[in-house]
């Protein structure tokens, strides 16, 4: 599952997560890009000792699970120039892109961290990984919100696995597959117990932000037009 930031991709993965026949995977990329780009995001120093941060490695440890489906959720982003890629044609793996509205994902981030850049936000490195892989699945968070197990019914019918309704709760708290920078972004998700409704309104973009939002805009018009929608 591919995502940016502030996408419901956290919740997402708790509602696989909660499948007994599913592990978990959170970000693996996530310490290898930080020490690799050298970039300041909170939390970095507990990050990148708690996980791998040789990225030639992290392939290896994705195909350690032991049920019949593992989730894997990945930033774009994260996929640095040099980072292996040819993981991502092995034939047992299926690419889903996650898309929420990129004004949504502004106004969100800023609550989190200062001054967020086009890259941050994911969309062009998400349509550089999506133009790559083969078969890709596009689903909008929005139509998630709206129709939790509509949706997660479609999704689960267009990946070949059987829908199972835990993925539409899961108790309060955090979760054992964490990452390890869950306290500082996790706590609105932790409070949760399922997809929260409808969201209002697209917020306005701050005049500063006019050309990020524009860049990512981009591409999500163009992968709005091949969600996946309710069968």
């Amino acid at each position: 599952m591919w995502s940016g930031p502030r996408n419901l991709s956290t919740a997402m993965m708790y509602a696989f997560g909660n499948r007994a026949d599913t592990t978990a995977v959170d970000e693996p990329f996530y310490g290898a890009f930080l020490k690799e780009s050298g970039i300041d995001h909170p939390m970095r120093t507990e990050v990148m000792a708690a996980m791998e941060t040789d990225a030639a490695k992290v392939p290896a440890l994705l195909r350690e699970y032991n049920t019949p489906f593992q989730y894997e959720k990945h930033m774009p982003h994260h996929m640095l120039p040099g980072f292996p890629l040819d993981w991502m044609a092995e034939e047992n793996i299926t690419h889903v892109f996650l898309l929420r509205h990129p004004a949504r994902v502004l106004a969100s981030y800023l609550r989190k961290r200062e001054a967020p850049t086009a890259a941050d936000l994911g969309f062009t490195t998400m349509d550089t990984i999506f133009q790559r892989v083969s078969n890709p699945i596009v689903v909008d968070s929005g139509d998630i919100r709206r129709d939790p197990e509509g949706m997660f019914k479609a999704l689960c019918m267009a990946l070949g696995m059987p829908f199972d309704a835990a993925m539409l709760g899961w108790e309060a708290g955090p979760k054992p597959f964490d990452g390890p920078w869950a306290p500082h972004w996790y706590d609105a998700v932790h409070r949760s117990t399922g997809m929260s409704g409808e969201e209002g309104p697209v917020p306005p973009v701050p005049s500063e932000y006019q050309a990020v939002v524009a860049e990512a805009e981009a591409v999500y018009a163009r992968l709005s037009k091949i969600t996946l929608s309710v069968r």
